[in-house]
C-alpha cells in the first residue's frame, strides 16, 4: 500500500480527519479527536510508516506474520503496532489493520459515539 492508498483509507471511515498535530512529516489520523493513525513520510533511510492502535493479542500475531509490523514507534508498544509500508505487507491486510484501528479507538467512546460512527460506516 502506497502512502496515499493509506490517506485514502483512512479518510474512508467515518468520522475521520487528518492533520499534523506531530508536526510535518507525520500525518495524524483522528476520529472524535482520537487518534488512530500515524503516517511517517518516507525519508532517505527508510520508506513509509503507518502506527496503528491494535489489540495486544493480534499485535503480537501480526509481528509474527509480518517481518515488516514491528511494536509502535513513540506509543505504547502493546496497544500499537507500526507497519513499514515497503510492499512486503499485502494492502488487504494493511486496510484491515487500519480498520481495525479506527474500531478500537471507537470501541473506547461514548454507546452514543459508538452507535454513531459505526451506523456511519455500515
Amino acid at each position: 500500500m502506497t502512502p496515499q492508498e493509506l490517506c485514502d483509507c483512512a479518510m474512508e471511515l467515518p468520522g475521520a480527519l487528518d492533520d499534523e498535530a506531530f508536526g510535518p512529516g507525520a500525518t495524524v489520523f483522528k476520529v472524535e479527536g482520537k487518534v488512530f493513525a500515524i503516517l511517517q513520510d518516507a525519508t532517505d533511510d527508510q520508506s513509509a510508516q503507518v502506527t496503528l492502535k491494535c489489540d495486544p493479542n493480534l499485535a503480537l500475531h501480526l509481528r509474527d506474520q509480518y517481518p515488516a509490523v514491528g511494536p509502535g514507534y513513540h506509543v505504547n508498544k502493546r496497544h500499537w503496532n507500526t507497519v513499514v509500508l515497503d510492499s512486503t505487507v499485502p494492502s488487504p491486510a494493511v486496510r484491515e489493520m487500519v480498520e481495525h484501528s479506527w474500531d478500537r479507538v471507537v470501541s473506547g467512546m461514548t454507546k452514543a459515539d459508538r452507535e454513531r460512527l459505526r451506523l456511519q460506516r455500515g
